[in-house]
């Protein structure tokens, strides 16, 4: 399925601008979850850091997932948009005691805990309300994933989780407490993965632990979460616009190891909406140098801080020429040297006023927009609001 762009609305809209494909949205979202349905005990939860567009989450919220929240902010905008509380799991290393007390009186499913003094925070708040928390230990299984360093999170050197060798004392820790209840283990390697063999060796890991925990201690826990990851092909966004969901939850199905009952949980999040999500912008000038050209375009790096902050890939193209192509540097305003979108590109030649699409922008791209050089935050624009 190929996004049809509505150029000529486009033309009478201020930009920059984020454009969302409704339709394929939901395609994803239909995808997954019938994927999903295939396999006894497979829960998925949509990673709202993501994208928190409040529309984009009641669409979400309507196909019946859950979310994976790491912050009080998302626990807020989840359940705003619908998803019920038993549907929840908070996670993240730095959870205030004023986000653990709203996510407490919410009665959210799950704390995916991360530190002994977390543990203690949760008990504690959990115990002025005569409630018992629902905990996950995140376990960090020192796998390094096939991704970009900075959303690799599965490493000891990581901020995330805790070590093996911390694991007993941990839990001797949970054990000891009266408001806290250890309900699983929680897993996270890294985002914009490709590369299945990641995830099998995930599988392999927690296998591992499982057989420990039983022989040793004799837990079998209900609910294993292996966190999300999966990535997306950014350079073919028409051609791939849907990750191939059947093959990761397949992945999993065959190479995890479950006790009777066992419930699986997934947070998946870029590979929903990354692909029916595109920064759209216009051409304001193009200055030739003595080297290069450059299409300096009005949306910078404070609209989409990926390129600048990852190096990261989109592809790009001009909505207005079918001209043949030539080389240039896309740039934006911000007085930064990193507002760079990509350098040494063939673009279709490129004039003044010309409308580009910055493909692939629904995960990460309106959800880490900032308000630098007091340029303000995108709109947003829903492919329904046009048709």
């Amino acid at each position: 399925m190929k996004t049809n762009f509505p150029v000529k609305a486009f033309a009478k809209l201020e930009t920059p601008f984020y454009y969302y494909d409704v339709e394929l949205l939901k395609k994803t979202l239909d995808t997954v979850r019938n994927e999903a349905a295939k396999h006894t005990g497979f829960h998925v939860h949509y990673a709202v850091k993501a994208n928190f567009n409040p529309r984009l989450l009641d669409i979400i919220a309507a196909t019946g997932l859950g979310a994976d929240c790491v912050s009080g902010g998302e626990v807020a905008a989840a359940l705003k948009a619908g998803v019920p509380a038993s549907k929840i799991v908070f996670a993240g290393v730095g959870k205030t005691d004023k986000e653990i007390a709203s996510s407490l009186d919410a009665g959210i499913f799950c704390f995916n805990v991360e530190s002994v003094p977390e543990i203690e925070a949760i008990n504690s708040l959990a115990a002025e309300r005569g409630v018992v928390a629902q905990v996950a230990i995140r376990v960090n299984p020192n796998i390094g994933a096939h991704t970009h360093a900075n959303i690799t999170t599965g490493l000891a050197e990581n901020k995330f989780g805790i070590n093996y060798e911390q694991l007993d004392d941990v839990i001797d820790t949970i054990e000891s407490k009266s408001n806290v209840k250890l309900t699983g283990l929680h897993f996270h390697i890294g985002s914009q993965i490709l590369v299945m063999d990641d995830f099998i060796a995930l599988c392999g890991r927690v296998n591992e632990l499982q057989t420990m925990l039983n022989e040793k201690r004799g837990i079998v826990l209900p609910h294993i979460n292996v966190g999300g990851g999966l990535g997306i092909r950014y350079d073919a966004p028409d051609k791939f616009n849907i990750p191939d969901f059947e093959l990761y939850f397949a992945t999993y199905a065959k190479h995890l190891k479950l006790y009777p009952g066992q419930q699986v949980h997934f947070e998946l999040g870029r590979s929903i909406v990354a692909q029916c999500g595109s920064l759209i912008t216009r051409a304001t000038y193009i200055k030739k140098g003595t080297c290069k050209q450059f299409i300096i375009v009005d949306a910078g790096m404070n609209d989409l801080v990926r390129p600048a902050l990852y190096s990261a890939y989109h592809r790009i193209e001009n909505l207005s020429s079918c001209r043949a192509d030539e080389v240039y540097d896309v740039v934006g305003p911000v007085c930064e040297s990193s507002d760079v979108f990509c350098k040494d590109r063939k673009i279709p030649a490129t004039l003044r006023g010309d409308i580009m699409a910055i493909r692939s922008a629904g995960a990460y791209g309106e959800a880490m927009a900032f308000g630098y050089n007091c340029r303000p935050i995108p709109q947003s624009i829903l492919s329904s609001d046009i048709e």
